[in-house]
C-alpha cells in the first residue's frame, strides 16, 4: 500500500491547511497503518502527531521538510529510523533555525562523511532521506560516494506541471541506480482546502488574495490523496509505491513519551542527590523550627521518602541552588502555588509559609500516586529575572538548556481580521466589526449574534463578512507563531537537541532560544520544567522597601544626638525590624 511520506500539517506554520487532527483521522479512514508528518523546518507539532497516531493504531514516521535559506531549489524529506535518527534531525533542525550560514547540501554530506567508513554503516544509516531537488542531488554527487548516493531516495511527485521535471528525476535515478518514492506532497485535506492554503499563505505575506501568484503558493493537487489513486498513478512504475511501504516499516522511532529524563545536579564525588538533600533540608529545618518539634522531623523524613521514591531529588536540589543564588545576589523571591503545602520547599527556602501552622497538606503537592514532575514557581521582581535565568545557561550549559515556547494560534478577533484583510477589506471598515467580537474561539464566529450579546447586530450573513466568517472558522486554533512561556525553563540531562530541536524567539535580538515544542509537548517528551517567573508587583514592593531603609538611614545620619535618645532608639528599633 502507499504510504504519504512527505505531508505537512498547519505546523508548517502560515502553509499548511491540515491539522494534525483530520490528517490522523483521513488516514484513519482509508485504514493506512502509517503516516509521515514532514512539516517545514521545523518539529512543532511532531509529538502530538505521534501521540494522535498511536490512538489511532497508526505508525508515525517523524519528519521534517527542509530547505536551504540561501536557495529555494535545494530541500529534503528527512526521515527518522530510529531514536538516534530522531535526535540527528533534531539538531539538523537547530542548526537550521540558528546558523546563518547554514547549508544543506554541506550539512547533508556531512552526516554521510561520518557514515562512509564503510558499505555497512552508509546501508543502515539513523536517517531516510528523500528529495527532488536535481540541484540537491548534484551537489551531493560531488562530496559522496556512489554508494552513498544510492541509499537516498528520488522524490516523485507527479503531476501536469511537473511532468518535465519528474522526467529529469527518473533518468538522474537511472543513470546512477538511485531508488525511487511515490508522494504527493500534502498541504490540506481536500481539494477545496486550497483556498485555505491561499488564505494563510496570503496573511503570511501581508497582502491580498488578489496580489499572489502562482510561485506564492504550492499546486491544487497537493491534498490527501487515497492509497488507491496513488497506487494507480504510478502502476507503470510501481517500485515507487513498493518504496513508501519499504521506508515505512524501516522507520520505528520510540520517543519514550512519559518517561521522565531528570537534570542532574553537580555533587561532588561521595555525595548522591538524596543525601545531599537530606542534609541541606535538616539544616533548613534547624533553621526554622527552635525548638525542632518531632511532628516537624517527622514530616520532613516522610516528604523526603516520597521525592526519593519518585526520583525527584536533583530538581528539589537544582530548585534549592536557583533560589540560593538569588539570595546571594539579594533578589526578592517569592515560591508560590502547590509546593507551599511542603515542608521540604520551606525548608529549602523555595517557599515562606510554614505547612504545619496552616495544617497544609503534602499529598496536595505531591505524593506516589502521582507521577508528574512537582511544580515550584519561583517569582523575581521583572528587572531581575533574566539575571537568574542567565545563571541557570552558564550553569548548565547552553546546550543542556533552553526557554519553553508557547503556540500562539488563531482566536476569534485575530482570525476575523486576517481573514478580512487577506480580501481587501479596510482596517477601518475591520474595526467596526472586530471591536465587537469577544474574547472567544474562532469556531464561534457564525454564531457570535447567538451566544454574545454584545454581537448581536453584526450582519454576518451578508457577504462578504459571511464568506471571510466562514473562512476564519476554519483557522480556527491554527499555530500563528511562536512565543516564550512566561516562565518555564528546561534544563536536560543530555544535550537538549537529543529530544527536541530549538529556535530563536521571536525577536532573534535578544538571543533567546526556546524549544519548538510548547510546553505540553515538552513534558509528554519527559523533559522537566522549571518555572522562573517575573512579577512587576514584586519590583516595585522592592523599589518601595530600598526607598523606605534608604529614608531611615538618612534620618540615623542626621540625628546627632546621644545613644540613649528614647526618640533614636525606637528609629534603630524599627529599622532592624
Amino acid at each position: 500500500m502507499f504510504i504519504h511520506l512527505h505531508t505537512h500539517s498547519n505546523y508548517s506554520l502560515l502553509s499548511g491547511a491540515a491539522s494534525i487532527e483530520k490528517l490522523v483521522e483521513t488516514a484513519k479512514n482509508f485504514s493506512m497503518h502509517s503516516l509521515a508528518l514532514t512539516d517545514t523546518n521545523g518539529m512543532y507539532g511532531l509529538i502530538q502527531f505521534a501521540q494522535l497516531a498511536i490512538e489511532a493504531n497508526i505508525k508515525p514516521i517523524l519528519g521534517v521538510y527542509l530547505n536551504d535559506p540561501n536557495d529555494s531549489e535545494i530541500n529534503a524529506v528527512l526521515l527518522a529510523k530510529n531514536r538516534i535518527g530522531y535526535s540527528k534531525i533534531c539538531e539538523l533542525i537547530t542548526q537550521r533555525q540558528l546558523e546563518e550560514k547554514f547549508s544543506l547540501p554541506e550539512v547533508l554530506s556531512k552526516i554521510f562523511c561520518k557514515e562512509m567508513s564503510n558499505e555497512k554503516n552508509i546501508r543502515n544509516s539513523d536517517v531516510i532521506i528523500i528529495t527532488s531537488s536535481i540541484k540537491l542531488l548534484n551537489q551531493l554527487k560531488l562530496h559522496i560516494s556512489n554508494s552513498a548516493l544510492r541509499t537516498i531516495y528520488v522524490e516523485m511527485f507527479l503531476t501536469q506541471k511537473r511532468k518535465k521535471i519528474c522526467r529529469e528525476l527518473y533518468n538522474f535515478t537511472q543513470n546512477n541506480n538511485m531508488p525511487i518514492a511515490a508522494t504527493n506532497v500534502i498541504h490540506f485535506i481536500n481539494k477545496e482546502d486550497f483556498l485555505l492554503h491561499k488564505v494563510l499563505t496570503a496573511i503570511k505575506k501581508n497582502t491580498t488574495l488578489s496580489s499572489l501568484t502562482d510561485d506564492n503558493l504550492v499546486e491544487e493537487e497537493q491534498y490527501f490523496k487515497p492509497p488507491d489513486e496513488m497506487n494507480k498513478l504510478w502502476k507503470v512504475l510501481p517500485e515507487a509505491i513498493e518504496n513508501t511501504e519499504k521506508i515505512a516499516s524501516a522507520c520505528n522511532v520510540d520517543l519514550e513519551l512519559g518517561k521522565y529524563k531528570h537534570p542532574k545536579f553537580l555533587l561532588h564525588k561521595n555525595e548522591n542527590s538524596f543525601s545531599y538533600l537530606w542534609k541541606i533540608a535538616f539544616q533548613g529545618l534547624s533553621q526554622k523550627y527552635q525548638p525542632i518539634t518531632e511532628k516537624a522531623v517527622n514530616r520532613l523524613q516522610e516528604e523526603l521518602s516520597v521525592i526519593d521514591q519518585l526520583g525527584f531529588s536533583d530538581y528539589f536540589l537544582i530548585v534549592w541552588d536557583i533560589a540560593q543564588q538569588a539570595k546571594k545576589l539579594g533578589m526578592m523571591m517569592i515560591g508560590r502555588g502547590s509546593a507551599a503545602n511542603s515542608i521540604v520547599a520551606y525548608c529549602l527556602g523555595l517557599t515562606q509559609v510554614d505547612p504545619l501552622e496552616h495544617n497544609l497538606y503534602f499529598e496536595r503537592f505531591l505524593n506516589l500516586g502521582r507521577s508528574s514532575p512537582p511544580d515550584v514557581d519561583l517569582d523575581f521582581s521583572w528587572k531581575e529575572r533574566d539575571t537568574i535565568v542567565k545563571y541557570v545557561f552558564d550553569k548548565y550549559g547552553t546546550d543542556h538548556v533552553a526557554m519553553i515556547s508557547t503556540t500562539v494560534t488563531f482566536r476569534a478577533r485575530s482570525a476575523f481580521r486576517e481573514v478580512a484583510k487577506v480580501f481587501g477589506i479596510s482596517e477601518t471598515e475591520i474595526s467596526e466589526f472586530s471591536h465587537f467580537i469577544p474574547w472567544t474561539s474562532a469556531e464561534n464566529l457564525p454564531h457570535l449574534a447567538e451566544k454574545f450579546p454584545e454581537a448581536r447586530h453584526l450582519k454576518f450573513n451578508d457577504e462578504p463578512w459571511k464568506t471571510i466568517v466562514n473562512i476564519a472558522q476554519k483557522i480556527a486554533g491554527f499555530p500563528r507563531h511562536l512565543s516564550i512561556h512566561p516562565g518555564g525553563i528546561v534544563i536536560s540531562p543530555e544535550p537538549i537537541t537529543n529530544f527536541t530541536a530549538l529556535e530563536y524567539a521571536e525577536n532573534k535580538g535578544l538571543g533567546l532560544i526556546i524549544t519548538q515544542p510548547d510546553m505540553y509537548p515538552i513534558e509528554d517528551l519527559g523533559l522537566v520544567k522549571i518555572d522562573l517567573l517575573s512579577q512587576r508587583s514584586l519590583g516595585v514592593v522592592k523599589d518601595t522597601m530600598e526607598k523606605i531603609n534608604n529614608s531611615k538611614m538618612e534620618k540615623l545620619k542626621k540625628l546627632k544626638i546621644a545613644k540613649d535618645n528614647v526618640q533614636i532608639f525606637e528609629l534603630k528599633k524599627d529599622f532592624s525590624n
